[in-house]
């Protein structure tokens, strides 16, 4: 086990000073209570949730500068939930390196969305106290940068449409954009939705559904990706 820490370590490019953090944080409470330990990874996960808000919180906060406190909510729930953060632990092969009872393996515990995002919190929770805030807040926004190197897409794919018109009242004066159903094909028992969304003469997109309201989103998600190149050409161009 501890050659398989001495290998996640260098996958990882940490290198713990306090060793015993490491094991903790990769020890389930199921190898926990098979091994009669005294410990497991969950005081280390309740700890790794909070350093995990505040480090989001503040990327977030000067990331968007122009979202208000409820999208910058939204968008810290949807990066701090429990796939998000199984998806950043399997980013980092967490769980080939994760101690669990037997029971647990042979039900595949290690690629469970719920252990892996518990070893996640746990993982950012021991390299707050082994090397401090900055390392810790390093350690996860490079995880970050690898999975979604702009997090605004993911709060587009929970809801585009009320980011779309979040979006538009910051950058646009607060107008809200226009939704207009261009046609309905298809028989009245299978019908597809072609939707318009414009404001004024800043974008128009278009999109396709089984219902106005996901033909409405659809076109929503066309439009954020047409301001958001807009946004990287006006970058580009400071």
């Amino acid at each position: 086990m501890i050659s398989d820490l001495v290998r996640f370590q260098n996958l990882l490019g940490i290198n713990f000073q306090e060793s015993a953090l490491l094991t903790e944080a990769m020890t389930h409470k199921s190898y926990a209570a098979e091994s009669s330990l005294k410990y497991d990874n969950q005081r280390l996960e309740f700890l790794g949730d909070a350093v995990l808000q505040i480090v989001l919180t503040k990327h977030l906060y000067y990331r968007y500068p122009a979202l208000q406190e409820g999208a910058l909510t939204k968008l810290r729930s949807a990066l701090a939930n429990q796939t998000t953060l199984a998806l950043f632990a399997r980013t980092l092969a967490i769980g080939d390196f994760l101690r669990l009872g037997k029971g647990e393996l042979e039900q595949n515990g290690n690629d469970r969305d719920s252990t892996l995002s518990d070893a996640f919190e746990a993982l950012a929770g021991a390299i707050y106290l082994d090397a401090g805030e900055e390392k810790a807040a390093a350690f996860i926004l490079d995880v970050l940068q690898k999975v979604y190197p702009d997090p605004m897409t993911l709060l587009e794919d929970l809801n585009p449409k009320g980011s779309l018109q979040e979006y538009t009242q910051a950058h646009y004066g607060g107008k809200a954009p226009k939704y207009t159903v261009l046609a309905i094909n298809g028989p009245p028992h299978d019908p597809e939705y072609l939707v318009e969304v414009t404001l004024d003469h800043i974008f128009t997109a278009q999109g396709k559904g089984t219902s106005r309201k996901s033909a409405e989103q659809h076109a929503a998600a066309e439009a954020m990706k047409i301001l958001q190149k807009k946004s990287n050409e006006e970058m580009k161009e400071e």
